[in-house]
């Protein structure tokens, strides 16, 4: 026997498997990327039925390749309030079944010669080289990148087979496959380190797959590996839903239960079958289509299996992870969460949410700045500056996530509307800005010992309650898209204007004939002027859903 040049065998078998990881990958964005509005439409389909859930679960793991990505978007969906726990857990079984395909696709070449991947790998890459150069329409590119990342996962493994023939001739490669066929504890370790290692079942799964045809894995161990393989595969979840929401560490646990449960029932199953019914089959050596049948069977016998069970695991998970009672920071982002970037279009409507979120807050704050004023109330004059810390904190982080967004492959309509929400969040600020002006101006009243007439009083309430109903129809304009509201709103600003000129003439009348205090007269001022500022902004958010020169056309053709 020759010796083996362990260099050659490792550089070999790691480039190779580099290649069939990036192939994967790569396949799965040209996929999800073809499938366009259609993801965003097979997530958007999920009601609370568990079994609708696992069909979307199994077909968007299809497209992108991956259990754990889908995986890793429910804990971001969940994160985000997008998704409840009865979804996910539909979702989450639905990933594992989906994540066989890989395993089939690298079983193409036991088939027929043509499907082998010294055959087919240059033959894709070759087509998909002149798809993605030369076409000028975007999904044709996009299933040449498909074609190219199929040739590359099969590339990648006929470099991992051609590295592993050497492997066979080892007697120490042999025993070790006996030892963790008769060791299933030690079996189902192994398959589960190297997929949390890797954070990848279906790269793992390819690994043992390329083994498997050059004859060094048998049975009991292929089976043993496997389950592990679907425990290791929890791990992506599980770090991801570190620093996220209660629910989405729930997800993450229903994941790791899920399969668990799964292996460990199987697992018993086939020590006891390997021990005493089958032992001879458990020695035979496992090919790459019955390492596709052993996976896929134990993914939809588990997800059947299991299934009727979901709200229990959902419980099960809400034991293990109980809720506290503590209340969401409202400074954090309740709606946004980067895992979901993976899918924009979900992104782009959340980012929706969370604006408008932003703007209930700082519609309150402006609220509370007013009455602050009229009653002279120190504690909601605190108040008021603690929450404009929070809506500062909110612009900084929604305008770092939609930067983020806005740089990732999103349609023409959707990069609208991300540049219409940078708007939005900074007209937000400024209305959080005033609302602490007028909180600052209620302090002075309060420190120089100072009353607003009834008469300014009176006038300043009427203006306030104008201005704060103005906001408030512009930010539910904006969430309806409500073209009505729109122009209510609009003319409401209009109104605000005309009392801001108004209550300004007569007050500089008042302090003419020396019937209003000075400092409060300044005061009064600047605070009809912090409002009138709050209705500008309230106004510029109804109008940037529509063009507002149309707008005012329609109004004064209207009237």
């Amino acid at each position: 026997m020759n010796e083996i040049d362990w260099l050659n065998v490792a550089l070999s078998f790691i480039g190779g498997f580099g290649l069939f990881l990036f192939g994967m990958e790569y396949m799965g964005e040209g996929l999800q990327k073809a499938a366009g509005s259609k993801m965003k439409n097979l997530l958007g389909a999920l009601t609370s039925n568990p079994f609708l859930g696992v069909l979307v679960g199994a077909a968007v793991t299809a497209l992108i390749q991956s259990s754990s990505a889908t995986t890793v978007m429910v804990v971001g969906f969940v994160n985000a309030g997008l998704m409840s726990l009865k979804q996910a857990v539909g979702v989450i079984m639905g990933a594992n079944i989906g994540t066989t395909v890989t395993a089939w696709i690298v079983s193409l070449g036991e088939w027929t010669s043509f499907l082998k991947p010294s055959v087919l790998a240059p033959i894709c890459i070759i087509i998909g080289v002149i798809m993605i150069s030369f076409c000028k329409k975007q999904q044709v590119k996009h299933i040449g990148q498909i074609l190219f990342g199929f040739g590359g996962l099969f590339l990648g493994l006929d470099m991992m087979g051609d590295a592993a023939k050497p492997l066979a001739q080892l007697d120490a490669m042999k025993n070790l496959f006996v030892v963790l066929g008769n060791n299933p504890f030690l079996a189902i370790l192994a398959g589960a380190g190297v997929t949390a290692v890797i954070q990848s079942s279906s790269a793992s799964v390819g690994i043992l797959q390329t083994l498997a045809i050059v004859g060094l894995v048998r049975w009991d161990s292929a089976i043993y590996i496997i389950l592990g393989q679907n425990i290791g595969t929890c791990i992506t979840a599980i770090l991801s839903s570190m620093g996220a929401s209660k629910n989405a560490k729930r997800a993450a646990a229903m994941h790791f239960l899920f399969n668990f449960i799964g292996s460990a029932i199987f697992a018993v199953v086939g020590i006891v079958a390997f021990k005493f019914f089958i032992p001879q089959i458990g020695a035979l050596p496992i090919d790459v289509t019955q390492i596709s049948v052993v996976h896929t069977i134990f993914n939809v016998v588990n997800t059947i299996m299991l299934f009727p069970f979901a709200g229990l695991l959902v419980k099960i998970a809400e034991r293990l992870i109980p809720d506290h009672g503590n209340e969401a920071d409202a400074s954090e982002l309740q709606h946004l969460d980067e895992r979901i970037l993976e899918t924009p279009s979900f992104a782009v409507e959340n980012a929706v949410k969370e604006v408008v979120r932003m703007g209930q807050i700082a519609m309150k704050n402006a609220e509370t700045s007013i009455e602050a004023l009229f009653t002279r109330d120190e504690a909601k004059i605190e108040e008021v500056l603690n929450t404009e810390k929070t809506i500062n904190k909110l612009q900084h982080d929604i305008n770092h996530y939609l930067v983020k967004l806005s740089n990732l492959h999103v349609s023409s309509e959707e990069h609208a509307t991300i540049t219409k929400l940078f708007h939005m969040v900074s007209d937000i600020e400024r209305v959080g800005d005033h609302a602490e002006n007028i909180a600052e101006l209620a302090q002075s009243l309060i420190s120089e010992d100072k009353h607003l007439s009834e008469n300014a009083q009176t006038e300043l309430r009427a203006m306030t309650d104008t201005a704060l109903k103005c906001l408030v129809i512009s930010l539910e304009a904006y969430e309806k898209s409500d073209e009505a509201l729109t122009k209510e709103a609009l003319i409401l600003e209009d109104t605000v204007d005309a009392m801001e000129i108004k209550l300004r003439s007569k007050h500089m009348k008042r302090l003419a004939n020396n019937t209003c205090d000075a400092i409060a007269g300044v005061i009064f001022l600047d605070v009809i002027s912090n409002v009138e500022r709050i209705s500008d902004h309230a106004c510029n958010i109804a109008g940037v859903l529509f063009d507002e020169h149309e707008m005012l056309e329609a109004e004064l053709a209207a009237n």
